[in-house]
């Protein structure tokens, strides 16, 4: 016993957390099994991947601050024109966030711009990508605290950071001039460094209106455009559809 703990030890320091757990069982499988030497660290190696793997899926997700959790099973593609079962497929192999390439999301409000956006963001997170959620009127906000406030400074790091970042629901609430310059800022900052995921329901005829400043605004649509895929989305509302089955 003294030894399984002095190898317990040795484990924790040397942060090989993920042995631990299945340590005990798995040394009694070798002996009953006659298991070689090499099979069994083997064994324990990928125990310690898998512990990683998981820990590190877990640290993503949170870090994602997703409002929710979507799955693109759960989307009606049967009631929205502008997207196909097919489009995301070609989506899901990642290859424009390698590129650095960006989605944007158009259309009238209850499509599921946001859930095809989070659907996205939580399969990127468990194909190894890290991954920032944010509605664009929290965006501005942490934005303007960045030089006043610690958490707000931590979270802008974490999203210059990101493989892919959301911005949820432009053009739902108006945007100052300064907030603008911050936003432009922002995405510049992030042109071909990472990729971007816009959902709004707002044209591009409409933005330098929504901005105030159609010099910026048409810049910050050239970068966003510059590399991307544009979806624009049209149909009813999921959420008056289900009103009106209730």
């Amino acid at each position: 016993m003294r030894k399984y703990q002095q190898i317990v030890n040795l484990l924790e320091n040397l942060k090989l957390k993920g042995m631990i757990p299945n340590l005990d069982s798995e040394i009694t499988e070798a002996e009953e099994k006659k298991i070689s030497y090499l099979s069994f660290l083997d064994l324990l190696l990928k125990a310690e991947i898998d512990y990683r793997t998981e820990r590190r899926l877990k640290r993503n997700l949170a870090g994602a601050h997703f409002p929710v959790e979507k799955d693109l099973d759960d989307f009606k593609f049967a009631r929205v024109k502008g997207i196909t079962k097919s489009d995301l497929s070609s989506l899901l192999d990642f290859l424009w966030l390698d590129n650095h390439s960006n989605l944007l999301f158009f259309g009238p409000p209850g499509l599921g711009k946001t859930h095809l956006s989070i659907a996205i963001g939580l399969k990127a997170i468990q194909a190894g990508y890290t991954v920032c959620f944010e509605r664009v009127a929290s965006l501005i906000k942490l934005l303007k605290l960045t030089d006043i406030q610690r958490k707000a400074g931590f979270r802008v790091n974490r999203i210059l950071k990101a493989d892919l970042i959301i911005i949820d629901e432009i053009g739902y609430t108006p945007i100052e001039r300064k907030e603008a310059n911050l936003f432009f800022n922002l995405i510049s900052e992030l042109y071909e460094k990472a990729s971007v995921i816009i959902t709004s329901n707002k044209k591009f005829d409409e933005w330098a209106e929504m901005m105030g400043d159609e010099v910026m605004t048409v810049a910050m649509l050239d970068r966003l455009l510059h590399h991307s895929k544009v979806f624009n989305l049209s149909g009813k509302s999921f959420r008056i559809h289900k009103e009106e089955e209730d």
